[in-house]
């Protein structure tokens, strides 16, 4: 018998025990936190992980699988040009559109493909943080000089901290960059435009399928027609996937052609966009996995699994804390965790360095559904939240949260990731103490 292994089970026993044993079900602010959990739970589950999460993990599939190790290292490697490398990767926030966890499958996939740290840091960080949606919106909704100050931060960030990562980490990056030269630069199966091809389609259809809804005095204009149109958009760039599984993955045509009919179908019957996603996911599975003449789709479709098996987990984990903690809010909804939200509010006020601090902190770890950061700074400033902690909060809030935390955790490691997360807020912090006083 191992004495230090029973030890171990004892412990857990205790602790278990204990937390039962005290549960606070008489309070009314503990209670209301569960229910917070859970309404953020729910509402992650309806509203995320099917339209966002599941066409991430099969765009990162495709950068895993399609694109070449040897082509991301030209663009993203440890010997790739510093000026290329940074400056597509501080700009595609503007092109993905996404959240922060959409994120983690796409900087998971370019980082085991062989990217270098620094650029895969930018890209992690600017995705979300240059989201072209939030960017108009934040210029609508808190000001122009607002979101320009957004948009200067972010692109500024992304590159200040890759280049600060991949310094203080600069003797791995020595490593990686002598054993990426004596990789063989292997050609590609099919022409370069056929690969990007499929991989926009699929982002397209991610970006449109997510398209945020204007402000409710917002009734025409460019962002109002999309968003009205934005199923049928996503239908024409899901054709346009037909077309790309037939002709560039060579996959057999009836079964695409039976699974777009099969998925056409369930969005008739059904009038949800939901349920046609969910089939037109297991269909594209089902036939990938089936197809016995291109080992590489089969691959494309079990990378996916790997993704979604090694983030999914640590997410669900994360946004469970989150709305323990910090509470849920999404849509119109504001439920608050254990952590008072006044408690918030109060010491986010003026613009002293306290507050920058405070505000880039409860960005840093609480979970901002995409988008509902901006009506939530606007409650707060309305309080009297200084305009330096919000542009704190709007710098550090939409890159992190501790659901994401945890998934880049498992990507980079411990020592890495509390790093960057230094950084984050403490670029942050600055920023908002110089936009605070200007």
């Amino acid at each position: 018998m191992e004495i230090k292994k029973e030890i171990k089970i004892l412990f857990w026993i205790i602790v278990v025990f204990l937390v039962a044993y005290f549960l606070p079900l008489e309070s009314d602010r503990f209670n209301t936190a569960i229910y917070a959990t859970l309404d953020l739970t729910k509402w992650y589950a309806q509203e995320h992980v099917v339209l966002c999460l599941l066409p991430a993990f099969f765009i990162a599939g495709v950068i895993a699988v399609f694109i070449s190790q040897a082509s991301v290292i030209k663009y993203f490697g440890a010997n790739a040009k510093k000026w290329l490398a940074y400056s597509v990767a501080s700009v595609s926030g503007t092109i993905l559109a996404v959240c922060s966890c959409t994120i983690l499958p796409l900087f998971s996939s370019i980082h085991k493909r062989g990217a270098g740290l620094g650029p895969a840091v930018a890209f992690l960080y600017s995705g979300p943080a240059i989201n072209i949606l939030a960017i108009i919106l934040t210029a609508r909704i808190l000001g122009f000089e607002m979101g320009v100050a957004r948009i200067i931060g972010a692109v500024v960030f992304s590159i200040v901290i890759g280049l600060i990562m991949s310094i203080i980490y600069r003797k791995e990056e020595k490593i990686k960059a002598a054993e990426q030269l004596n990789i063989p630069e292997v050609p590609e199966k099919r022409p370069i435009w056929q690969t990007s091809f499929h991989f926009f389609v699929l982002v397209l259809i991610l970006v449109f399928a997510n398209w945020g809804a204007p402000g409710d005095d917002v009734t025409s204009g460019t962002w109002h027609w999309i968003w009205s149109n934005k199923w049928l958009i996503t239908s024409f760039f899901s054709v346009l996937l037909v077309f790309s599984l037939i002709y560039i993955l060579k996959i057999i045509w009836w079964w695409v052609i039976i699974g777009a009919i099969i998925t056409a179908a369930s969005g008739i019957l059904t009038g949800t966009p939901m349920i046609p996603m969910i089939v037109a996911i297991a269909a594209l599975s089902i036939i990938t996995l089936l197809d016995k003449k291109e080992p590489e789709n089969k691959e494309w479709t079990l990378s996916t699994w790997d993704f979604t098996k090694q983030i999914m987990p640590l997410l669900a984990l994360g946004v469970i804390a989150a709305g323990f903690l910090l509470g849920s809010t999404h849509d119109d909804v504001a439920i608050p965790g254990i952590i008072p939200g006044e408690w918030i509010s109060m010491m986010v006020g003026g613009n002293s360095l306290f507050s920058n601090f405070f505000a880039s902190i409860v960005g840093a770890f609480m979970y901002f559904a995409t988008l509902t950061e901006i009506p939530i700074l606007q409650g707060l400033m309305a309080s009297g939240m200084g305009k330096g902690p919000a542009l704190a909060l709007l710098l550090a809030g939409p890159s992190l949260s501790l659901p994401n935390l945890l998934v880049i955790r498992g990507v980079m490691g411990t020592q890495k990731t509390l790093v960057y997360t230094g950084l984050v807020v403490v670029m942050a912090t600055i920023s908002g103490l110089i936009y605070g006083g200007i």
